[in-house]
């Protein structure tokens, strides 16, 4: 059974940097693509990252491009998403989500993935 756990969320002014991790398990983590959504009150789950199955693509939301990164350690299980220079509107809950089949390549819609985490909160104040 594929268990996603976030962590990491919380409070942090704007300007300030935050990191969030998901943990996995369940399959062989280095097969799978990953991704990373959020969903603010009121609005609908938009993509924020993905990453491939090693970790050699990796691609961003235009929202986000050149502040956030993404990374995994296929030997931790453990997907990471560091967010630098927040706003305001970066505040949502933050989810990991993972793919159902192996594969080599990104994928940016919610309809790909079919496994999610239980979200961590992250609120940037102004």
């Amino acid at each position: 059974q594929v268990q996603l756990v976030e962590s990491g969320g919380g409070l942090v002014q704007a300007g300030g940097s935050l990191s969030v991790s998901c943990a996995a398990s369940g399959r062989p983590f280095s097969n799978y693509a990953m991704g990373w959504f959020r969903q603010a009150p009121g609005k609908e789950r938009e993509f924020v990252a993905a990453i491939s199955s090693r970790g050699g693509t990796t691609y961003y939301s235009n929202s986000v491009k050149g502040r956030f990164a993404v990374s995994r350690d296929n030997i931790q299980n453990t997907l990471y998403l560091q967010l630098n220079s927040l706003k305001p509107e970066d505040t949502a809950v933050y989810y990991c989500a993972t793919v159902g089949t192996p594969s080599f390549g990104v994928y940016t819609r919610v309809s790909d993935y079919d496994y999610w985490g239980q979200g961590t909160q992250v609120t940037v104040s102004s």
